[in-house]
């Protein structure tokens, strides 16, 4: 029950009716035994300022930022990480209560997490990255940092993929989907699959490209088992579905306003339970 001591977080956003994150942040705290609550904020889209003010006045203790909202916030807070400075896009913000609103993007942390379980070792590896959008982007700064030896952006527009390819440094370039024969990973971070029934539907790339040597991700969640997933899985490739990096992106945020370790199942559990009660 929420007291006059309760701290707030929340997820701004336009629409966020449909948000996973106050089920998985109310999870996790629960499962840590803290006076915390999280809700969602529909802001409408140019209202980002207005957030922040609201943030400072009333000490919300963190912001999720979700569509349309994480450029502007990341030009208005007083304070960016460095990767979201590169990425010029803000996913969460954290409200310490030292006057200064922090802005940091927690995709890239969250989409490296969401590969624990693999066996795939992402320093030398040749990635890749099928789309230049938000998440992209991110998964595209995340493993040029963590040491990728090659990291092949597939956009339809040259341009905006050229631009993702640069934050992989040196190792990032601009290729199309035949370079997946040669890779170790491959992500989907486009929205291509999404909405799919039955496994049935588009793909972002030709499933004889894929085999036993790949590992697979798809950043797509509804479906939790996409087209291109059941094509990895039926050639032998290690497929790895959207929620773990939703799941690792938010842990990520929760660590960063708590100082606590993320109860990661329970946040697993919280997203498994909100689906299965909405199919």
């Amino acid at each position: 029950m929420p007291t006059g001591a309760t701290s707030v977080a929340a997820v701004i956003g336009s629409p966020v009716r449909h948000s996973l994150s106050p089920a998985i942040h109310n999870a996790a705290f629960r499962a840590a035994s803290l006076d915390w609550v999280y809700l969602a904020f529909e802001v409408a889209p140019g209202g980002a300022g207005d957030a922040l003010d609201a943030m400072r006045t009333l000490g919300i203790r963190g912001l999720s930022v979700t569509m349309p909202h994480k450029s502007d916030v990341a030009a208005l807070v007083d304070r960016l990480t460095p990767s979201a400075a590169a990425l010029a896009a803000v996913n969460c913000v954290v409200n310490d209560g030292s006057g200064e609103l922090v802005g940091h993007n927690t995709d890239g942390a969250g989409f490296i997490d969401s590969l624990v379980d693999t066996d795939l070792d992402i320093e030398g590896c040749r990635a890749v990255v099928f789309g230049a959008g938000g998440a992209g982007r991110a998964v595209v700064q995340a493993l040029g940092e963590r040491g990728a030896g090659d990291v092949v952006v597939v956009n339809r527009n040259p341009d905006r993929g050229a631009d993702a390819a640069k934050l992989a440094g040196s190792v990032g370039r601009v290729g199309d989907a035949h370079e997946v024969e040669s890779a170790d990973l491959v992500v989907n971070a486009t929205s291509v699959g999404m909405g799919a029934q039955d496994g049935d539907g588009d793909m972002p790339l030709d499933a004889a490209l894929l085999g036993p040597r790949h590992t697979v991700v798809d950043l797509v969640y509804q479906p939790l088992t996409t087209p291109l997933l059941v094509a990895a899985e039926a050639c032998g490739a290690r497929a790895v579905g959207g929620l773990g990096m939703l799941v690792g992106q938010a842990a990520q945020a929760f660590e960063l306003w708590t100082s606590v370790s993320a109860p990661l199942a329970a946040m697993h559990g919280a997203v498994a339970e909100h689906l299965a009660g909405n199919t």
